[in-house]
Order: C-alpha cells, then structure tokens, then sequence
C-alpha cells in the first residue's frame, strides 16, 4: 500500500468524534477503536495473531532491544508528526548498534477528548514509517487518561534487532586518531519543530529531518565493517552526543567549525534566536567515529546513499584524560564545546 493509499484510507475512515473513557475500558468501544483504527493501518501477520503478545521467529546472531518514549509538541509539525518519529526513533535506536531492526511495539496514551480522526492520522503515519522502514509494529496497547491528565497523546515504542555476531559498535570504543564524520546538516529537526511550537515564519520552511537511518547504516556497515562508534545525536545536538561518547572512551575530540553542515536557513534561524546549532536536535543524522585510514571509503559510501548527500569528515579524536570536546572557529581560535546547560528545547522528541 502506498502513502496515497493510506492517506486515502484515512480520509475515508468513518473515525469521527473524540476518543472517551470506554476506549480504554476494555470492552466494545476499545475493539473497536483497536480494529478500526491500529490493526487496519497496521495490519500484519503477528498483529493477525490477536494474542496478548506477538510469537516471533527465531534469528541467528545476538539480538539489540531499545526503547524510547515520545512526548513531543505539537504532535504534527514541518516535516513529520508524532507517528513516524515515534517509529523512525526506535529504529534508529536499533540500527546506531550496528544491528538490523526487525520488529517493533507501540504504546499508546491518549487523552480522553482527543479528535480521533487524529489519532487515525497518526496511526497512518506511523504505518507508512514502518514499511518505508522495513520494520513492522507486531505488538501494541492502548490506554486513556482523563482529560487534563494528559497532552493529547503519548507514544512509548521499543524496537527488536539482530546483531552479528563479528560487529562490535559502542560509544566506548573511540580511539585517539579515530575520525570523525557526520551524514549531514545538524540542526534541522529542532529548529522546525521551534518554529511550528513558536509560530515563526521564515522566508523557506524548514523542514524536520526525521526519518529511518537502517538502511544508511546497512551500506555503512557492508563498505566499513569495522567502524567503532554509531549514534544520532538527538536531545543535546552533536556537542551533547559527542560528549557522551568522549566521556565514554575516555578520549578528547576537536571537530571545525566550518567543517560542520549545517543549513543556511537554520544557521540564520538560529543566529536571530540566540541558539548553537551544535546544541540543536536532530531526528534523521548520525554520528559515525571509525579508523582514520577508513574515513575516506566510510565517507563515500555515505555520500553515495540518499540519506548520506551531505556527510562530512569534521574532525578527529585525541588522546585527553579530561575528555574534553573542543572545535577550531572560524576565526581560528579554538572553544570548548560543552554539555548543553539546562533545557535549550523541551519537548523535542
């Protein structure tokens, strides 16, 4: 089924009205809303079971499990919505492992009050996030809260991969004269979502930049299969990830500047509202730290991939025991790059 088919079930959907108590209550109105809303959009074999729990196949390899919550506001913004954050967040989660997503689950709070027509775009959402993905929603629930108890809907994901058995990818395996390469512009998710919540307009919409990297990693993996250190950096931008990972091998890291992409819309945005783009969330980037005599095949096989068009090389790893991050400026001169103090951005994912 493609996007226009699923939007055009959507719209044909005779889900009106507002999600009540008895959506959670257990009884009549929560199949309904489970049949008519999830499993129609969602619709797979395990889901098909319609048993407490999904029986899954056996894998050969070590299997990843990661889980991740989405509170984000507003729940529809440039570029995407709550729905395929909720998956591609998960997803990615698996895939920074070096492993290969293969089933997911999806929790559901919903505000008694909350439009379901929505709810059932959410859902659609979240269904053509899964497939572009690969990765099917096998398992789910769903709860409802009084209204005020809430702020329209929560999505609670967890995702299932498979590891082989020769990758070894972990924040604590960066070495010094390691190199340093991002898959593209920091920066843009966080920004659409401020401009949405904070109803700024700026001459080009800026766009969030969610969506799935598994299949960005699998090209990573099959032209570098040693690369040491996978992760996107989501809440706290690249100055926050690049600092848990510095913290995490015990390792210095000094990145450029100018070596760093970011888009001209967001670097302005930024500038007029006081923010670093460094500090700045993403939802469809990653970080990637592998052997300096690697860095130019990983950089290329990154480059040659869709998701991939704008990677850079933006720095290296030193040896430092206070494990500092620090970045060369334009201007020559040379800053730290620390944790983000406080909460530049609540509500981000």
């Amino acid at each position: 089924m493609t996007a226009a088919d699923l939007r055009l079930a959507a719209n044909a959907s005779n889900a009106r009205g507002s999600v009540d108590m008895t959506h959670g209550a257990g009884g009549r109105a929560m199949a309904d809303l489970i049949r008519d809303v999830f499993h129609k959009h969602l619709a797979n074999d395990y889901l098909a079971q319609g048993n407490d729990g999904a029986l899954l196949g056996s894998v050969s390899g070590r299997l990843v499990m990661a889980a991740d919550s989405h509170v984000i506001s507003p729940l529809f913004f440039p570029g995407g919505d709550i729905g395929a954050l909720s998956v591609h967040g998960t997803v990615n989660d698996v895939a920074m492992m070096g492993a290969r997503p293969l089933w997911l689950s999806a929790s559901f709070i919903i505000e008694e009050g909350f439009p379901l027509a929505d709810l059932e775009r959410i859902v659609v959402s979240m269904a053509l996030a899964a497939r572009q993905a690969g990765v099917p929603v096998v398992t789910g629930d769903t709860k409802v809260v009084e209204k005020g108890k809430g702020d329209g809907v929560f999505i609670s994901t967890t995702g299932v991969g498979v590891l082989s058995e020769a990758t070894d990818i972990g924040g604590g395996n960066a070495r010094p004269g390691d190199a340093i390469i991002v898959s593209g512009t920091m920066g843009d998710h966080g920004i659409a979502i401020l401009s949405k919540r904070e109803h700024l307009d700026f001459e080009t919409e800026i766009l969030s930049d969610t969506q799935p990297l598994n299949d960005l990693v699998a090209a990573m993996l099959a032209a570098v299969p040693g690369i040491r250190v996978l992760r996107d950096p989501t809440r706290g931008g690249l100055s926050a990830t690049l600092n848990e990972i510095a913290h995490q091998s015990k390792v210095g890291m000094v990145i450029r500047e100018t070596a760093v992409p970011v888009n001209p819309e967001v670097a302005a945005a930024c500038e007029l509202l006081g923010l670093d783009p460094l500090n700045v969330a993403n939802e469809g980037k990653l970080i990637a730290i592998c052997g300096a005599d690697d860095a130019a095949t990983l950089l290329a096989a990154m480059r040659s991939h869709p998701k991939g068009l704008d990677a850079a090389l933006i720095g290296e790893v030193v040896a430092d025991e206070h494990a500092l991050v620090t970045m060369r400026t334009r201007l020559g001169g040379m800053r730290v790059v620390d944790w983000i103090a406080g909460e530049q951005l609540p509500r981000i994912c």
